[in-house]
């Protein structure tokens, strides 16, 4: 019983071909493309002023040249939003409980906010490392613990993404599990089990778009510290 609660965390194969490639390319065909006419419909004039609000919300901190990341973080918030919704439907998966695609985001992210630092502000970067006024004793185990403080950032944007979605879809099931086991025996119960599971979906609707959200705002954190 275990096991087939986390088979839905499996990637699914098909003639031994994982199919991960195929739910991360579909949630960009199903976006809305823009139309040439002076007026668009409703669904398209929402998404342009869910972006443009959004972008200027996680822009607001930053400076000019942190601005050039507009594209590139607004479409990882709108990927993220879209895989963690889709994979709260049913016979689906969702590619953001695996830790090594969130890794993979987090990683190369982190990574290069690190390296506009020291490349374009040595100094400041690395003074970061050692608060201002620390006394001498202290001074070489700060640089440590600020060091490997700064190694675990990558690993807590990944681990953080991947534990809500795994926790919530695991709540789920076994709600679920409950209710159906709880219909023939206990009807009343069982119908409050299900009222719990509705209400706990609401939430992981909520938690699908928050956990996206906050993992764009910590890598615009980072980037603001290093341009």
């Amino acid at each position: 019983m275990t096991l087939s609660f986390f088979d839905q965390f499996m990637s699914p194969t098909y003639l031994g071909i994982p199919l991960i490639a195929v739910a991360l390319t579909l949630p960009w065909i199903l976006f809305p493309t823009p139309s040439a006419r002076w007026l668009n419909n409703r669904l398209i004039t929402l998404q342009g002023w869910f972006i443009n609000r959004f972008t200027q919300q996680l822009l607001l901190p930053l400076n000019l040249g942190g601005h050039k990341w507009a594209v590139m973080l607004t479409s990882l918030m709108l990927f993220l939003i879209t895989l963690n919704m889709l994979g709260l439907l049913p016979y689906t998966f969702t590619p953001t409980t695996q830790l090594s695609l969130n890794m993979g985001l987090a990683v190369p992210l982190w990574l290069a906010t690190v390296i506009i630092g020291m490349r374009n502000q040595p100094t400041a970067a690395q003074g970061h490392l050692l608060p201002e006024g620390t006394p001498v004793p202290l001074i070489p185990v700060l640089i440590i613990i600020e060091t490997i403080s700064l190694f675990i950032r990558p690993l807590a944007l990944g681990v953080r993404l991947t534990a809500n979605l795994t926790a919530g879809h695991l709540l789920i099931q076994l709600i679920a599990t409950a209710a159906f086991v709880l219909l023939p025996l206990m009807p009343t119960v069982a119908i409050l089990t299900a009222i719990v599971l509705f209400l706990l979906t609401l939430l992981e609707i909520a938690v699908a778009m928050i956990q996206a959200y906050v993992f764009v705002l910590l890598l615009s954190l980072y980037l603001q510290e290093n341009v």
